[in-house]
């Protein structure tokens, strides 16, 4: 991996199996899960499967907690609680006795979001307490995990739910009467939502802002507490795709069979470059790869910046890649770029 990383970002398809990890709602008896309209290299239209950038965002968020507190680094109630208002859950709370008070300027109030809690300096916030709106952006984007056109299919699968008081030949002439007049009778009848297929994954990370005050164009935090966050950062989206939380879980786990991709970096201003795995179709799955690669071999050495691309062709792999980029790792300083 690059000595040096201002930015990363990583672009895979992986192969998920029967699983339902986010869904709209449901409809009766009938749970509806997430679909997507995506455009394939043809500019024909297809109707996807996926799961929402929101979902794996809040996926991310868990695992950052688990790695922030055995690394004990600061952290508000509120991430504590992975509450999605993070620090402005704490302001809110001690606004009357003044537990935690921001000072009255913006700059100098960012400076202390900054310091005070490591999950709201990395995934960001609008703060909203005190009649402000004072935005800190994410470090890390997510997108769409989205199905390939032709590589995935979405079944619904029926589920019965017996009433715990009644006997298994009550229960056998309640199934044979509901499927014989269509009536709920005693049981619960649904449906549930499987999916199958390749799934097209991007994301990105602008590691050096971690700390970054984007009001003063300064550091909040000493060079050592930003490294140990991009770290913890970088562990925690590694245990995104090796545990991929979600809906439905408990009789839904879903099979990841295959993974391969890329991580690409950049130490300078250019950005680590990123192509969708959907390029290419089903037919040419590797054209996101090969792009990648010859846009980070044309740009290494532009205006000052290295810039890698690592491809990986396994979890293994990726584990093995993602393990080194954070023990090795060195950020950029965004104030001498």
């Amino acid at each position: 991996p690059m000595a040096t990383i201002n930015s990363l970002s990583i672009a895979a398809r992986a192969t998920l199996n029967l699983h339902s990890l986010n869904n709209e709602g449901g409809e009766g008896n009938q749970i509806q899960t997430r679909m997507v309209d995506v455009v394939d290299d043809s500019g024909a239209m297809h109707t996807v499967n996926a799961i929402s950038g929101d979902m794996m965002r809040h996926v991310v968020a868990e695992h950052l907690l688990r790695v922030a507190l055995s690394r004990d680094l600061p952290l508000s109630e509120g991430a504590r609680r992975l509450d999605a208002n993070r620090i402005n859950a704490d302001l809110k709370r001690n606004a009357k006795d003044s537990g935690v008070e921001l000072p009255k300027s913006d700059p100098e109030a960012l400076d202390f979001i900054l310091r005070y809690c490591a999950v709201t300096d990395m995934l960001g916030t609008l703060i909203t307490e005190g009649n402000r709106s004072l935005p800190r952006k994410s470090v890390l984007e997510f997108g769409w995990v989205v199905g390939v056109p032709d590589r995935v299919r979405t079944e619904s699968y029926f589920h019965v739910k017996y009433s715990a008081d009644r006997g298994s030949a009550q229960r056998k002439q309640d199934a044979d009467d509901a499927e014989s007049a269509g009536a709920n009778r005693g049981q619960a009848i649904f449906h549930r939502p499987a999916s199958s297929g390749i799934y097209a994954i991007v994301c990105h990370l602008e590691l050096a802002r971690i700390g970054y005050n984007d009001l003063t164009q300064r550091y909040a935090i000493e060079p050592e507490a930003r490294l140990a966050r991009a770290q913890a950062l970088i562990d925690a989206l590694l245990y995104t795709f090796l545990e991929l939380n979600g809906a439905m879980r408990a009789a839904q786990l879903p099979h990841l069979t295959a993974i391969s991709g890329l991580i690409s970096s950049s130490s300078g201003i250019v950005p680590a470059p990123l192509i969708s795995p959907l390029a290419g179709g089903a037919e040419n799955g590797e054209s996101y790869r090969t792009q990648a690669q010859g846009i980070a071999a044309a740009l290494d050495g532009q205006n000052g910046s290295a810039v890698a691309a690592l491809p990986f062709e396994s979890l293994e792999g990726f584990t093995v890649a993602m393990r080194a980029h954070s023990q090795d790792l060195q950020l950029a300083d965004l104030t001498r770029l």
